[in-house]
């Protein structure tokens, strides 16, 4: 942890920072995880809490996906915190700042998810600070965000998909949902589609993921045969940075695109729009730059008129998407419950935020203590 002295503050100046603490834990999932990056049972999430001058704490997390990258992840935080301390509270300055810091050692991956952690804890931290939830303090209300589970419906036995498929719709009362597609076998991909159908309906509104399986000719063979099919989108299907490709296949296509969990900065989601390789797009928190980079972001997609949804960070997902001009969808996951305080849980397929101060990302103490997996220096 780094400790600062402060200082009086003049009138109208942002609080100052006054100490950084960033600590990892690996928490259960209920479904295990399983796509073509791997099987996960437990989840890594880097829990980072930014305090300020008078002792308001703000909150904020990232999930680098393997346990293996934690400790990277951890250093960089830290090396910012050495930075921020004693700084203003200033999200929009710290972004910068922090970048120009980082710039040498590379623009995004790493980099980016330790500002983007700090920044969501910064504006939780400013939110409680003013006594408003982060929706109004960014100008918006809270209210209910259309949500789709994606809880499940992973890559595994076909024979368990419809079940867990009826099960994943009464358990928010969801009217939509995702399904992992990109098996070797058309067949297979088609046997899961109807195996969910049987469990749901047609009704339910169904969402694929290819989480990048499919080269780009397999692709347009591949999402051409599923076009009869009414699905809501197909995401992902070749490689995430392949443009050209994701120019290419929206032209081929009637199924909408879903792309944008891994851009890294509000310039990746422009240069797929130049490119016309989007239909629908989507931000991931701890990629895209946090709370600052997602407005930047919403504002791009604004302009260009595309819809805007949440990949993963729901607690979060939940106060920005009211103020996202093009908001969409918000993906439910509630990885991160197993070591939240009083969470907020869908109902009616929709989540909304508690309308407590701040951005919803309370830690239980207790059960961070449980799942803590590299001690705090």
């Amino acid at each position: 942890m780094v400790h600062v002295a402060t200082t009086d503050q003049s009138p109208g100046a942002a609080p100052t920072i006054g100490s950084v603490r960033a600590r990892a834990v690996s928490v259960p999932l209920r479904r295990p995880v399983i796509a073509g990056i791997g099987r996960f049972n437990e989840w890594p999430l880097v829990l980072v809490d930014v305090c300020l001058r008078g002792g308001t704490v703000g909150h904020g997390y990232v999930a680098p996906y393997r346990a293996g990258s934690v400790g990277a992840v951890l250093a960089e935080i830290r090396d910012l915190g050495s930075i921020m301390a004693g700084a203003s509270a200033a999200p929009h300055d710290r972004f910068l700042t922090e970048a120009k810091a980082l710039n040498v050692v590379g623009a995004g991956g790493i980099s980016l998810i330790a500002i983007a952690a700090l920044d969501m804890a910064i504006w939780d931290a400013l939110a409680k600070e003013a006594g408003k939830p982060l929706a109004v303090l960014l100008g918006g209300t809270v209210g209910p965000v259309r949500a789709y589970n994606s809880n499940g419906l992973w890559r595994h036995e076909v024979s368990t998909l419809s079940t867990e498929a009826a099960d994943l719709a009464a358990e928010g009362g969801f009217s939509a949902m995702k399904l992992r597609l990109g098996s070797e076998r058309l067949a297979d991909d088609l046997a899961a589609i109807e195996a969910v159908r049987q469990g749901v309906g047609s009704d339910i509104d169904l969402m694929v993921d290819f989480n990048q399986t499919l080269g780009l000719g397999d692709a347009i063979r591949r999402c051409r045969d599923l076009d009869p099919l009414g699905l809501y989108w197909l995401e992902e299907p070749i490689a995430y940075d392949n443009v050209r490709g994701y120019a290419d296949l929206a032209s081929k296509v009637r199924t909408p695109l879903q792309i944008g969990e891994n851009f890294y900065g509000p310039r990746d989601l422009f240069t797929f729009l130049q490119a016309g390789a989007v239909h629908y797009a989507m931000a991931d928190l701890m990629r895209i730059g946090g709370v600052t980079g997602w407005m930047r972001t919403a504002a791009i997609a604004d302009s260009s008129g595309v819809q805007l949804s949440n990949h993963l960070y729901p607690e979060i997902s939940a106060h920005v998407l009211r103020v996202t001009p093009t908001a969409h969808w918000l993906e439910w996951v509630d990885w991160a419950l197993p070591i939240l305080r009083d969470p907020i849980v869908p109902g009616n397929g929709h989540l909304t935020a508690s309308g407590r101060p701040g951005t919803d990302v309370n830690w239980d103490e207790a059960a961070v203590a449980k799942y803590e997996i590299m001690p705090t220096p």
